[in-house]
């Protein structure tokens, strides 16, 4: 990646990894700053998108690595809106995006649009965020330069089963089915926004990533027994921010991946996703539904 006048939106509410992914930008771009920054001026610019208070305490520490920070709150379609045209009026490109934001088996509850929290923001957010702003990763990619979006899922995905007539977990809520839906959910719309850009000849790609089991506060809403053995075992056990980061950051940056979309990562390795993953009928339906959610049109009916 290491080009300069580069565009990344990285949304998200763990300030670890969202600095951590900033840092190995920043540092992907250093040698070229050091070569042609005194000639031209230029530098990448990041942006972040986080939601709720952890996001905002975090921009201190962020501006400080040449970011700018604009609040996005990706349990609030209002808020996914107005972060779109406050970066919009920037008129400049988008190379990368990468949909990291989320909750974990938090109890039951609704976004401010009414949707389930886990399905809302770890899913319809993210989906609503893309959707938004491809224009705008469609027009700043190029041939030889694809533009990039990375989606982060789990590992969880693979126990996770889509329900179709009830996304919303309305008639059997559990946080652990939520979660896990959430994320298979975050694989099918990565396979089916790769079609669609296929389709279309678009110069731009689309990945899944997984971080593998890390250290961050989204283990907050679980039992505070579990709680109490992950800070015990976090060492052993758990991946660092920087470790956690490193596959969404191969995501975004290596060369291996130029061109290539619909893939699932991990220890920046491609692999197989959950069998049902590649049902092309689910992806379609599955994005027909979320388009009928989120309240837009649906791009693949053209195609």
């Amino acid at each position: 990646m290491a080009r300069l006048d580069m565009h990344v939106i990285i949304a998200g509410n763990c300030e670890n990894e969202g600095q951590e992914a900033v840092r190995k930008i920043k540092e992907e771009t250093l040698n070229e700053k050091v070569n042609r920054g005194k000639e031209t001026g230029q530098f990448a610019s990041n942006y972040l998108g986080a939601r709720g208070k952890r996001g905002t305490e975090a921009r201190h520490q962020i501006l400080l690595l040449e970011v700018e920070f604009i609040h996005c709150d990706l349990a609030s379609m209002k808020s996914i809106q107005q972060f779109v045209q406050q970066f919009g009026v920037k008129n400049c490109p988008l190379h990368v995006l990468v949909n990291n934001a989320g909750v974990m088996l938090v109890p039951e509850r609704k976004t401010e649009d009414g949707f389930e929290e886990h399905f809302g923001v770890n899913y319809l957010g993210h989906f609503l965020l893309t959707n938004l702003l491809l224009d705008m990763l469609k027009q700043s990619g190029t041939h030889s330069l694809n533009a990039r979006v990375i989606s982060v899922s789990s590992a969880v995905h693979y126990v996770g089963e889509l329900h179709l007539n009830d996304l919303q977990s309305r008639y059997s809520y559990s946080p652990h089915g939520a979660y896990a839906q959430s994320k298979l959910a975050l694989v099918l719309f990565t396979y089916r926004l790769q079609h669609l850009l296929t389709a279309e000849g678009s110069f731009v790609t689309a990945n899944v990533v997984d971080p593998g089991v890390v250290d961050t506060d989204l283990y907050r809403h679980v039992f505070w027994a579990v709680r109490m053995v992950k800070r015990i075992t976090s060492w052993l056990f758990f991946k660092t921010a920087e470790e956690g980061a490193s596959t969404s950051i191969y995501a975004a940056v290596s060369p291996e991946l130029e061109g290539v979309g619909g893939t699932y990562l991990y220890n920046e390795q491609r692999t197989k996703s959950v069998d049902v993953s590649y049902d092309e009928e689910l992806q379609r339906k599955l994005w027909t539904e979320s388009c009928k959610m989120v309240g837009i049109s649906d791009i693949s009916r053209c195609l």
